[in-house]
């Protein structure tokens, strides 16, 4: 079930600032993987923009966009994964152990709103802001860093981190 694009799009229009901005500081250089980091972005907008909007909002585009987000982020950590061991990151099974913690807070949150729990969207969004702030700043950068000097020392090509 997919939120309509006119319900996404007024409530990311609805005055307010949106809680987390995509900016370059966050870019990995893997243009694959930064921009599933937009849309995570994006998402996490969106759930925030429901949030403020209301009960009824809630219920509904709240509701819908936590079922993608938990599709997505799936979606986007097999992705990086994948990239991560074909490059043969040395910080692998730690970056994987974080994203498996985001996995678990995302679907025990998810649980807990659909059993009707108060404030469990508002501290969701609150972990996803912090999670694109420290996650995708700094965890994400120290593989960029690693990929940026593996390429410098013509060890590893775009083909390769691509699987192309």
């Amino acid at each position: 079930m997919n939120i309509k694009t006119e319900q996404v799009n007024s409530l990311l229009d609805d005055g307010n600032k949106d809680i987390v901005a995509w900016g370059e500081s966050y870019a990995t250089g893997i243009e694959l993987i930064d921009n599933q980091h937009k849309e995570l972005v994006r998402l996490t907008n969106v759930l925030y923009h429901a949030c403020l909007a209301g009960n009824e909002t809630l219920e509904t585009v709240f509701k819908t966009a936590m079922s993608q987000m938990v599709d997505y982020v799936r979606f986007h950590f097999t992705a990086e994964l994948e990239i991560l061991k074909r490059i043969n990151y040395p910080n692998y099974h730690e970056h994987k152990k974080q994203h498996d913690t985001l996995v678990m807070n995302i679907l025990e949150a998810s649980k807990e709103f659909g059993v009707g729990k108060k404030f469990v969207a508002h501290s969701f969004v609150r972990t996803l802001k912090d999670w694109v702030f420290s996650h995708i700043a700094f965890s994400d950068k120290l593989y960029s860093t690693y990929v940026n000097e593996q390429k410098s020392k013509g060890l590893l090509t775009d083909q390769q981190i691509l699987g192309n």
